[in-house]
């Protein structure tokens, strides 16, 4: 491949820019996802750089929908991830995008709703999640909102800070009341919290409170004898001591399970119960978790009522 070549795709117009010929535009190798646009299959850079000259096209298009959230980290559900189709809009006064693999839309934006991010023009978190009630259910887009709002602090191993705080996301459902999907969005922002990583933490915690278990806390810190930060767990009900840690696929690499039975064990030793999730709890129309759980609150409920009593 020419060196010169960039990561990510380019426009055709750039060609002679970037020193190409014909020819070697043309080469094995070279992909053509669009009219007028390249794609070096052997230098695929991030999903900005991907898709970056869709956005060069045209000045007035805006990346939104999955897209955007691709590219700002959202959490999006399983079959919306396999959809790699472009989401651009237009201002509503403009005509709709029309090309292969693209998603067209005619939208309004308000200021700040349009940022730059990785050389690229997109919506921004807050206003990508409020596009996004028009795609996913109520379940999916809580998550997808809590992977925006999430926020971990300096005691924790990676600390986090949001895209957008739960404000940002009510406020711009309050700017865009008679908006497709806004009714969705009202019912999910009580429904956002603080603290899930992942779209799984998200659901197991929707799957308890759906079926009528407490809701258990988010950002909690097990803390060994002398103060210092050891286990996090992904949930926790900490007045019976209960941990829930959801072990995704990569849980059965051999080093992860070591490390998982290392916090199991440091858990214990807290004198905290651990509970693992795993994928195939939370799935189906009544999820093995709430089981799981409800089990395990049932036995610490007994307990400490007769603890109490006892004293």
């Amino acid at each position: 491949m020419p060196p010169q070549l960039p990561h990510g795709s380019f426009l055709v117009a750039d060609a002679e820019a970037l020193g190409l010929t014909r020819r070697q535009l043309s080469r094995d190798g070279i992909f053509t996802p669009s009219r007028g646009i390249r794609l070096t299959l052997g230098r695929a850079g991030s999903v900005a750089e991907n898709i970056r000259a869709y956005s060069r096209l045209d000045p007035s298009c805006i990346l939104t929908h999955s897209t955007s959230a691709r590219i700002c980290g959202v959490c999006l559900p399983a079959w919306l991830e396999q959809d790699w189709r472009i989401h651009i809009a237009r201002p509503s006064e403009c005509c709709k995008p029309r090309r292969r693999n693209v998603v067209g839309h005619q939208l309004s934006f308000k200021p700040g709703e349009v940022i730059s991010f990785d050389g690229v023009r997109l919506t921004s978190p807050a206003r990508t999640w409020l596009d996004l009630a028009t795609m996913l259910d109520l379940n999916d887009l809580v998550a997808a909102g809590d992977s925006i709002v999430v926020s971990h602090g300096d005691d924790f191993p990676v600390p986090r800070k949001p895209l957008a705080t739960v404000a940002d996301l009510r406020h711009m459902v309050g700017q865009h009341p008679g908006m497709r999907g806004v009714k969705t969005a009202r019912l999910a922002l009580d429904l956002l919290r603080v603290g899930a990583d992942s779209a799984p933490e998200s659901l197991m915690r929707l799957a308890l409170v759906q079926a009528g278990l407490p809701e258990p806390t988010l950002n909690i810190v097990l803390r060994n004898g002398l103060g210092h930060p050891v286990v996090w767990p992904d949930a926790a009900y900490p007045e019976y001591r209960i941990a829930l840690q959801y072990d995704g696929v990569h849980h059965s690499d051999p080093d992860q399970y070591r490390r998982d039975i290392k916090r199991q064990s440091l858990t214990e030793g807290l004198g905290w119960r651990e509970i693992r999730v795993q994928k195939s709890d939370l799935e189906g129309d009544r999820p093995f978790v709430v089981e799981k759980v409800r089990a395990v609150l049932s036995g610490s409920s007994a307990r400490t009522a007769w603890q109490r009593t006892g004293s």
